[in-house]
């Protein structure tokens, strides 16, 4: 019956639901939707894979006029306009490399405009604390130097529903004293003072960190932008890319190939790099140089609940391992996601799709749904504000797909991110 329920609203609420996935989309896209625009623009179904705002934007602007000439010789291409393409510019242009950024439409209009941005700062690997640090200094430091704003620093929570968990969080905490970042366990009693609406009569604790936080997509992409443009770098959007080339040598003997050029807008740019940095259309730019890519486009999804007495963007984000989910709050509502274990691929994808969404399959979104609704059972008396479902890389291992081919010299990738593009996108620009 409560399935049903939220069936029945998100029809009902289908307008709201794109308007309000599209958020940080218009912030970077436009000011405001352009008077005279057509009322039938914001009743686009979810199933048109466009929002009304990110339309209107298209035909209304291009802050990187493609009219303007690309240059003719660069250090390195980037291609993709998201976090991770505008943080690679950034930085390649900080170490003195020239370099254009080019995207097929515009910035964050691939996966990074629809993203939860939580970044936790403590995981498993030693790596990913390290580059999740830099990502976050880095937001901090591209505030002071843009006048941008990207960062909230509003804590997070991890939840262990066994002794198993609390002992690997345990773990986390004392590495986390190694690196320098702020934790400590908490008791079933603090965690539920902390957070008020959790369930946690099933809880053997908790681990908090209250220098985790939340990034905004719309705001990092702009600082970068800002930040690398202030160094020479240039980003181009509405600017496709129709071929890379490449020249055949040899080794010792053996057959190799590097790039030397870019085709994009009838013109070539020429370049001894590239980085891939497309996610889950990574694919279509590395057919251009014959190799492949080991990873799966996939519909990921998050959905936010109707206001919350108690809820308030202070709350840290909340993380549930065993039940594979989390919370995240969105003024006086919860953002509720999570990862399915039958998750939907998407087999073809679409070069054309940019500020889409996906309609969202209940049944599949169910599974977490339970989860969300064992950690907060007041979850279950909510109706829903709206959905989101868009496109997101996923690898066979989890990890990310980071550095040069060995087949193409030259050929950089930054793609696969598993949903953690936003999080790690500093420390792997550097």
């Amino acid at each position: 019956a409560f399935l049903l329920r939220q069936k029945r609203t998100c029809a009902a609420r289908a307008e709201a639901m794109m308007f309000q996935a599209a958020r940080g989309a218009q912030r970077l896209a436009l000011a405001s939707i352009p008077r005279g625009a057509s009322p039938a623009l914001l009743r686009q179904p979810p199933a048109a894979r466009q929002t009304a705002a990110a339309a209107s934007a298209a035909q209304q602007r291009c802050r990187s006029s493609v009219a303007d000439s690309l240059p003719s010789e660069v250090d390195a291409v980037i291609i993709g306009g998201g976090s991770l393409g505008s943080s690679c510019a950034y930085h390649l242009q900080q170490r003195g490399l020239r370099t254009v950024l080019l995207e097929a439409h515009q910035l964050t209009a691939g996966t990074t405009w629809h993203t939860a941005g939580m970044l936790w700062r403590l995981r498993p690997s030693d790596s990913d604390v390290q580059l999740q640090a830099y990502t976050r200094d880095m937001c901090i430091k591209l505030e002071e130097e843009t006048e941008v704003n990207s960062w909230t620093e509003n804590g997070g929570l991890f939840i262990a529903c066994n002794k198993e968990r609390l002992d690997e969080y345990k773990r986390l905490s004392t590495m986390g004293n190694y690196f320098g970042v702020d934790s400590r366990m908490l008791s079933p009693a603090e965690t539920k003072e902390l957070y008020p609406i959790l369930n946690v009569d099933d809880i053997y604790g908790a681990m908090y960190s209250p220098t985790d936080g939340t990034i905004d997509p719309a705001g990092v992409v702009n600082a970068y932008k800002r930040a690398a443009e202030r160094l020479g770098s240039k980003f181009v959007e509405h600017c496709p890319v129709e071929g890379i080339e490449t020249e055949s040598y040899s080794v010792h003997g053996q057959p190799r190939r590097k790039v030397t050029g870019v085709r994009a807008k009838g013109q070539l740019i020429k370049t001894s790099v590239v980085v891939n940095c497309t996610g889950a259309w990574a694919n279509a730019i590395a057919d251009m140089v014959q190799i492949k890519v080991p990873l799966r486009a996939m519909k990921h999804a998050y959905i936010v609940t109707e206001s919350i007495p108690g809820v308030h963007p202070g709350l840290p984000n909340m993380r549930d391992h065993d039940l594979s989910i989390y919370f995240k709050t969105q003024g006086d509502s919860l953002a509720l996601g999570g990862y399915e274990q039958n998750p939907e691929f998407w087999p073809d994808v679409d070069p054309t799709f940019h500020f889409g969404l996906f309609d969202l399959d209940w049944d599949t979104f169910n599974q977490n749904l339970e989860g969300h609704i064992q950690r907060c059972p007041l979850i279950e008396t909510l109706g829903i504000k709206s959905t989101v479902c868009g496109p997101e890389a996923f690898t066979p291992d989890h990890k990310p797909l980071v550095g040069p081919d060995v087949e193409v010299n030259g050929f950089v990738h930054c793609c696969g991110f598993n949903s953690m593009g936003m999080m790690l996108g500093g420390g792997v620009g550097r």
